[in-house]
């Protein structure tokens, strides 16, 4: 095309129409692409969150729930009251030989070894629950790992948004809408060139 050559506004328009949708459709390709990334990496291994009480709970088996039981027991004011109270009526009974009872005389040997007795299997019991606690622990601190690695990769997205928003989309954006002022001045020129020439029209009649 010679710089002489005439162009019809009609394929200005259409060149013009033509030149916007490619912009907006570029800017789609875009975001599309960041998305499907954001989509990708968010189904990765490393961002799997767990549900940590349900599979704490499925997983259980019978010792750990009795241990789970005689820990949350055994550290509640329920047992301190009731190993109190049968304490002091064992002192009680042996010590004062109340009603002719005194199986266990002082120094009370035989409670000493209930209470040994008592401390020896509860001390593991105690530990088993714990070592539950534990992975427990673990498989949040792994779950919060996850969610913060997410969170992270969520952001570069979001970070990755923006700057295509404001690198290209925003000037973009100015672009089209600078060229629909121009194609509406040039059809308001139209329109007032076309009433002139109505006007003139009625004049000569």
């Amino acid at each position: 095309m010679k710089s002489t050559d005439f162009v019809c506004n009609r394929d200005i328009l259409h060149y013009t129409l033509q030149h916007v949708d490619t912009l907006v459709q570029d800017d789609h390709k875009k975001l599309i692409k960041l998305d499907r990334r954001l989509a990708k990496t968010m189904t990765k291994a490393n961002f799997k969150i767990t549900d940590v009480n349900d599979v704490m709970k499925h997983s259980l088996t019978v010792g750990e729930k009795i241990a789970n039981a005689v820990a949350r027991f055994g550290g509640s004011w329920t047992f301190i009251i009731i190993f109190l109270i049968i304490l002091a009526t064992w002192m009680i009974l042996n010590g004062m030989q109340l009603f002719g009872i005194h199986f266990d005389k002082y120094p009370f040997i035989l409670l000493n070894l209930f209470l040994s007795c008592v401390a020896a299997i509860q001390a593991p019991i105690i530990l088993m629950s714990q070592n539950r606690a534990a992975d427990l622990d673990r498989m949040n601190a792994k779950n919060d790992y996850h969610v913060s690695l997410k969170s992270e990769q969520e952001l570069r997205i979001l970070h990755a948004k923006l700057d295509l928003l404001s690198r290209e989309q925003m000037p973009h954006a100015i672009s089209i809408a600078q060229i629909q002022l121009k194609m509406i001045g040039k059809l308001q020129r139209e329109v007032n060139e076309l009433h002139h020439d109505i006007r003139e029209l009625k004049g000569q009649r």
